[in-house]
């Protein structure tokens, strides 16, 4: 299946943003993670996470069992209780293809994954791990991310979700998009339709759609990240 990133550093210091992608047994691991903070320190850190979510997410052929698997390996790290540890994390979205099952995917964050459904139409499947879900507060403090140490009966009682959430995608998804919030918030906030970003071959589709990203970015760009995959090889648009 053709798939696609494409990513622009914005105005940040550092690109944090990092996507993978991993095959095993014929399942397929899509993964995008969005650093928190702009370092080298967290770039590092956030291209091993993603690559440790494709591979544990392939490996079970199952989007949540794979991020969990991760998300409780880090959580596991006796550093990572302290109050005061200042340690790299990251919001990380991931999607599975596997042979004779529906796609299925997990995020903890506000990376985002839609689906080019049989009738051509993008729909979001994620429902964003931040204070403006929970009390209609400022978007840009997330309430579950990679690297946290809480269960997911902590993150319920605090926030009123867990620290992982899953979705099946609806049958015969014809392509998958994930997308870091520096590429889909300045399309919304400026009242622009997503879809229109997303034509021809996946290199195209992600390339025009963080490039619209950060040419329609108010202030401050984030880094913009966008990965797409063609699942039927009808492409994106007939």
């Amino acid at each position: 299946m053709a798939h696609a990133t494409a990513q622009l550093i914005g105005d940040r210091s550092h690109q944090c943003d990092a996507t993978a992608t991993y095959t095993h047994d014929g399942a397929r691991a899509y993964v995008l993670c969005d650093g928190i903070g702009s370092s080298a320190e967290v770039r590092a850190w956030t291209i091993t996470a993603a690559r440790r979510v494709a591979r544990a997410a392939a490996r079970r052929g199952e989007a949540e069992a794979g991020l969990r698997a991760v998300y409780n390996g880090y959580a596991g790290e006796p550093e990572r209780s302290s109050p005061y540890a200042e340690l790299p994390c990251a919001c990380a979205a991931v999607a599975v293809t596997a042979p004779g099952k529906p796609l299925t995917l997990a995020w903890c964050g506000d990376v985002r994954v839609y689906v080019l459904t049989p009738g051509g139409v993008w729909r979001c499947l994620t429902a964003d791990h931040n204070m403006r879900r929970v009390f209609n507060g400022s978007r840009n403090v997330v309430t579950s991310y990679l690297g946290a140490s809480e269960s997911d009966s902590e993150r319920e009682a605090r926030f009123g979700h867990a620290a992982i959430e899953s979705a099946t995608a609806p049958a015969a998804a014809r392509c998958l998009l994930l997308a870091s919030d520096g590429a889909y918030e300045p399309l919304e906030d400026s009242a622009r339709n997503l879809a229109d970003y997303l034509h021809g071959s996946p290199r195209q589709a992600a390339t025009d759609f963080v490039t619209a990203a950060i040419d329609h970015a108010s202030l401050r760009a984030d880094n913009a990240t966008a990965l797409v995959a063609d699942l039927s090889g009808a492409g994106l648009r007939e």
